[in-house]
């Protein structure tokens, strides 16, 4: 899966040395593929069809004969040829496909179509209910005696059910199906303290909610997380320090000490300010000074910091990028900072390490990453108080998530360049760059509007997230929600599994639902 089969056939009368680069991988150094013997002899190699790479065929004197860039087919079977050109003297490369490669498309439009067929029942089975209901009230009133009355059971329970369909709901269920957890985190810190004020709970009480709140998460990340049974007795040789819950329950402990000491005020309904339009962000600006400085801090460190070895506010993956000149430098003041902490006790895997042939670790929710993290929390805290300032006013609601959209999509777009690599602080979602933060916080509100029109406004449900997270993380290498792949060719096998253990997940936060459990920490 996600490989083919190069052969390189040399017909030349020279030693043939070819050469390879992913065309993802920044200013990459060429990997050596494959020695190509002279004289109508062959050699074969497997390649990733992950993304498009570009080959080089050099002569034995470092002279380059060829290159191309090309993306190839999961399964395909191909022949590059090395030649004397026909219409020429000089020497070609010829490219053949010996085997048509998998439609990889496939199994996703498999899968839409499925979700697609699986989402129209959904809408259409309580349109049939319904239908049915309404027929069996007729038949009761018309077709039964002159004793049996509009206000008979059938009809009533008939009536009930539609009342209750059309019943909206008083909590933000948008909140429990969002899945942006840094940002909803804010969100929801806002709503739940102002809720909280409302029923008069103190500081202190709030204070001691918060802190067993922090504790727990950091403890479900530090135990259960990073940590399998399969993996047999916990070990601090292996033990992850950093982690996904460890970062969250840090970045709420941060967001709510800021929305428990400089964010409980009563709103001024009626007061005519020249402000008005933005009195959801000037009422606050203790907070947006904190972050103000929070950020100030994390460009200081990111930027300034020196790094032994490395040039200074360097932002890449080292290894063999950035033409192999900084190949211990990733991650460079953050990855160096996490080191120094940690040491072993973090992520060995990072997403970098396949492509850039990384050999230092680094942990994707490191110390530093964590300040953008609590920035990017705070936007969410932002669309919290968006919905208490026009709570009622949905068109209002949407239109202020618009406008914060633009903002960010806009402020992302002037310090990337909109480039992939480039700008001015490229978007790095490893580093949580700041460019990262303002483009997943455009999406991020964008996304929280459509959840809120289809769960608030529409009443659709969805909730137990945190439940979900921590299941599937705990149990999801297990049957029923995985097995063992038997067809390791292409992605049929792997598609239907995580779809099944999707559809599982979905069927046990709806039983849930139903049964009114929802896990609170």
């Amino acid at each position: 899966m996600d490989q083919a089969l190069l052969t390189f056939h040399n017909q030349l009368t020279e030693e043939m040395q070819v050469f390879y680069t992913s065309d993802s991988c920044y200013k990459c150094v060429y990997q050596h593929l494959v020695t190509v013997k002279p004289n109508n002899n062959n050699a074969s190699a497997v390649i990733s069809t992950k993304f498009p790479l570009t080959l080089q065929v050099e002569w034995t004197r470092n002279v380059t004969l060829c290159s191309w860039s090309q993306t190839y087919g999961e399964g395909g079977h191909y022949s590059v040829w090395i030649q004397m050109s026909e219409a020429a003297s000089n020497p070609s490369c010829t490219t053949a496909v010996d085997k048509r490669p998998n439609n990889v498309h496939l199994p996703l439009l498999v899968g839409a179509l499925s979700l697609a067929v699986v989402a129209l029942l959904f809408v259409v089975a309580p349109y049939i209910y319904r239908r049915r209901c309404t027929s069996k009230c007729i038949r009761t009133i018309c077709c039964q005696g002159p004793e049996y009355s509009v206000d008979n059971d059938g009809a009533q329970a008939c009536e009930v059910e539609h009342n209750t369909a059309k019943a909206k709901p008083t909590r933000l269920r948008s909140l429990d199906t969002f899945r942006g957890f840094v940002f909803i985190i804010g969100t929801s810190v806002v709503l739940a303290f102002r809720s909280m004020q409302r029923r008069g709970v103190s500081r202190q009480q709030l204070l001691r909610k918060i802190t067993w709140r922090t504790v727990v998460l950091l403890m479900l990340g530090f135990c259960f997380i990073n940590y399998s049974p399969r993996d047999g007795p916990l070990s601090w040789s292996w033990l992850r320090i950093p982690g996904v819950l460890q970062r969250l329950g840090f970045t709420y402990f941060v967001l709510s000490l800021l929305q428990t000491f400089w964010g409980l005020k009563e709103i001024p309904l009626r007061a005519n300010h020249w402000w008005n339009p933005v009195q959801d962000v000037v009422l606050y600006w203790p907070q947006w000074l904190i972050i103000i400085l929070l950020e100030t801090l994390w460009l200081c460190i990111t930027l300034l910091m020196p790094v032994p070895n490395c040039p200074t506010g360097y932002l890449g993956a080292g290894g063999i990028g950035d033409n192999g000149l900084y190949p211990n430098c990733t991650g460079g003041a953050a990855g160096y900072i996490d080191r120094w902490m940690f040491g072993d006790n973090m992520f060995r895997y990072p997403t970098c390490k396949e492509i850039y042939h990384t050999t230092q670790p680094f942990d994707p929710e490191g110390v530093l990453g964590t300040i953008n993290s609590i920035a990017m929390g705070f936007l969410g805290m932002q669309a919290g108080k968006i919905i208490i300032f026009y709570r009622g006013a949905n068109v209002r609601i949407l239109c202020r998530f618009l406008v914060w959209a633009v903002i960010l999509g806009i402020s992302a777009a002037i310090l990337s360049k909109c480039t992939r690599d480039g700008g001015f602080i490229p978007v790095n979602k490893n580093l949580w760059s700041l460019s990262y933060v303002m483009c997943t916080g455009c999406f991020s509100f964008l996304l929280l509007g459509g959840m809120y029109f289809v769960t608030d406004i529409k009443g659709w449900w969805g909730m137990n997230s945190i439940f979900v997270y921590v299941g599937h993380s705990l149990l999801g290498f297990y049957f029923p929600f995985s097995w063992e792949m038997r067809f390791q060719e292409s992605h049929w096998e792997w598609l239907f599994q995580s779809l099944w253990a999707t559809a599982l997940w979905v069927l046990i936060a709806y039983l849930l639902y139903r049964k009114k459990f929802f896990l609170k920490i």
